[in-house]
């Protein structure tokens, strides 16, 4: 059997956690992951042949298949007081909101969500060809009020061990670790002041050297932009969000300065 149908069927078998604090919501969990891998095992599935209008048709069983895998990961930031909050807030069905994990302040991480389901942790975006990163992504939220609190040394050191394994796990390429801005930039700025320099010396996404080239005579940086991957459809958010990654200073502009354009200049000729 592939071994992440093992994981998820495994998943949808495990018994709840039993009383506790979160007893209501282990148990709501245990429904729903039971009721998808109904839907995986169903063999042969009949509501989804059923639905093709056409006369001649039959199931027949391949041996060779498996379930889909994450291929990037989204970094978020809660905007919320508390590891709790944050919690609380995946709980409330109402909202509709979760993630796969989140990382406190001090580096405690929470898994809430089966790397193999779907969390609704980007919801409207684009990044390069991919429009529904819910369901391609793995998404991580960093217990961050988004404004004044800073990165913890053992919230960062909990993220890259977290990132070093689902690298490892479903081969995540290092250019497919972005933040919820890259995705959404004209409606999202987390994780804002986020250091990420230091994930991409260990791999998990990509930063410019120290020497920078001027960018030659033609360089167009809205190209440059989207074969990045951001939605240039609003070029000035793009901007916005991309020097909310790389530059860190001046975000609410979308003028590019030359340096500037130095540092889009040696990002973009990563993603060639």
């Amino acid at each position: 059997m592939n071994k992440y149908f093992s994981l998820l069927v495994a998943a949808a078998l495990l018994s709840s956690c039993g009383g506790g604090k979160y007893a209501s919501t282990e148990k709501i969990y245990k429904k729903k992951a039971k009721d998808f891998a109904e839907l995986y095992e169903a063999a042969p599935v009949e509501d989804q042949i059923a639905k093709i209008a056409a006369a001649n048709k039959e199931w027949i069983a391949s041996t060779n298949f498996g379930v889909r895998k994450p291929n990037y990961v989204m970094i978020h930031h809660t905007a919320q007081v508390s590891l709790d909050q944050t919690i609380k807030t995946f709980h409330n069905q109402k909202v509709g909101v979760s993630s796969h994990y989140v990382i406190g302040r001090d580096g405690k991480i929470v898994q809430m969500v089966n790397d193999l389901y779907r969390a609704h942790h980007a919801g409207l975006g684009r990044w390069g060809n991919d429009t529904d990163l819910n369901s391609s992504s793995i998404g991580i939220e960093l217990d961050n009020n988004g404004t004044t609190d800073p990165w913890p040394e053992a919230q960062i050191t909990a993220l890259t061990q977290l990132l070093a394994y689902l690298k490892e796990t479903y081969k995540i390429p290092q250019a497919n670790f972005i933040g919820h801005m890259d995705y959404a930039p004209t409606r999202k700025n987390d994780p804002s002041r986020f250091p990420w320099k230091i994930l991409a010396d260990k791999g998990f996404g990509f930063w410019y050297d120290g020497v920078l080239e001027t960018p030659p005579y033609g360089f167009d940086p809205k190209l440059a932009l989207r074969i990045i991957g951001y939605d240039v459809k609003n070029t000035d958010s793009a901007i916005k969000a991309f020097k909310q990654h790389y530059i860190q200073k001046d975000t609410n502009s979308a003028v590019l300065n030359e340096q500037d354009l130095k540092i889009l200049y040696a990002i973009f000729k990563k993603f060639l």
